[in-house]
């Protein structure tokens, strides 16, 4: 690999499945993560991989999978629609349980973290059990999970390469409102980070020092391009771009990396005179030399899919996203992005999945 591998992974309720399909093929292929950058449910997946040593990841997963398909196991023959009835209404025992007082009056002021329609406090026993913090902090691999505060909508990043993560950061990551309440980190409530971005790649681009990266950027929410025809279809494409990865912040961090190189080719041309200088220093310190690779794997749409699709924790919706992701994947690794030519001016190069032809 030329550089770091960096998984990045959106936030997306059960769409998350898919992403573990991507990690199998990967790790099938012996590439494992050196970096992990996760939203939400990709926060949740994030930890169990950074959170485990290599040869147990897979499986942790997969006991987080089957945990959250608990719920419809009872009841298989259920339509998809009447089965996420029942999911909103009794939670999911390993994640959420319904918080009885707030849909009996949300208008009570009982506190930002008590201000919604579930608590997550299964999810916290279900994080203990999967992830072992202390390897996690031990930074085998880099978790970076992204949250924004409830008080002013900052976005912050909380990253184990600079501070001692632990369950409630995770769980701040996946605190989305008004379902989920916020978890106070350091006196300040935070939410769900995908409320600010659920794809997080600038925190590759924008990292200090930043260096070479093929980056997997794992999409559980795909724009494809059609209109809409009905109310439920509508609220579906809203979901989907308002969570999707946005196109022109992926283009606005390309354009801002071709200005670091375009500085460093330019300092190339200065005297060793003129570089001596502590104002031309300054100004060529702003120069780069990496190359980043990013591979946008986009879930497909599965089965007869709606716009309550990111709480299908159905045994079938979570099995056939886990091998789209890992059909995917596998397709994507055999052609090898990461080898083709990169414009030393450019320094980014995004790769596409070309579709399946029949």
């Amino acid at each position: 690999m030329p550089g770091q591998v960096v998984l990045v992974l959106q936030g997306g309720g059960a769409l998350g499945a898919y992403q573990l399909g991507v990690y199998q093929a990967m790790h099938e292929a012996g590439i494992e993560p050196d970096w992990v950058i996760g939203t939400s449910i990709g926060a949740i997946n994030g930890a169990i991989i950074a959170g485990n040593a290599r040869h147990h990841r897979l499986e942790r997963l997969r006991q987080f999978w089957q945990r959250m398909e608990q719920n419809a196991l009872s009841l298989p023959s259920l339509p998809r629609s009447l089965a996420n009835a029942v999911t909103m209404g009794q939670g999911i025992p390993a994640f959420f349980s319904p918080n009885a007082s707030a849909w009996w009056n949300p208008d009570a002021k009982v506190g930002v973290e008590q201000a919604s329609y579930y608590q997550t406090a299964p999810l916290r026993t279900t994080l203990d059990a999967l992830v072992d913090f202390d390897y996690l902090n031990s930074c085998h691999t880099r978790l970076t999970v992204g949250a924004v505060s409830a008080r002013n909508g900052a976005m912050r990043y909380f990253d184990s390469s600079q501070e001692t993560l632990a369950a409630e950061h995770i769980m701040a990551s996946g605190a989305i409102p008004p379902a989920f309440p916020a978890v106070r980190i350091e006196d300040e409530p935070y939410w769900d980070g995908g409320i600010y971005s659920n794809t997080p790649i600038e925190a590759v681009l924008d990292d200090v020092p930043r260096r070479s990266s093929v980056i997997f950027s794992v999409q559980v929410w795909n724009p494809d391009g059609s209109e809409p025809q009905s109310v439920f279809e509508v609220l579906d494409k809203y979901k989907e771009i308002q969570y999707a990865s946005r196109a022109g912040n992926i283009e606005q961090q390309r354009k801002l990396h071709r200005l670091r190189h375009v500085i460093r080719q330019l300092s190339l041309h200065l005297s060793d005179e003129a570089l001596s200088s502590p104002e031309v220093r300054e100004l060529t310190s702003w120069g780069c030399g990496t190359t980043m690779h990013i591979l946008s794997l986009k879930a497909p749409r599965v089965g007869n899919e709606d716009y309550t699709k990111d709480i299908d924790f159905s045994v079938d919706g979570i099995r056939q996203r886990w091998q789209a992701g890992y059909d995917d994947a596998c397709r994507f690794i055999a052609q090898r992005p990461w080898e083709t030519e990169v414009d030393p001016i450019e320094g980014v190069a995004i790769h596409e999945l070309a579709p399946v032809t029949p």
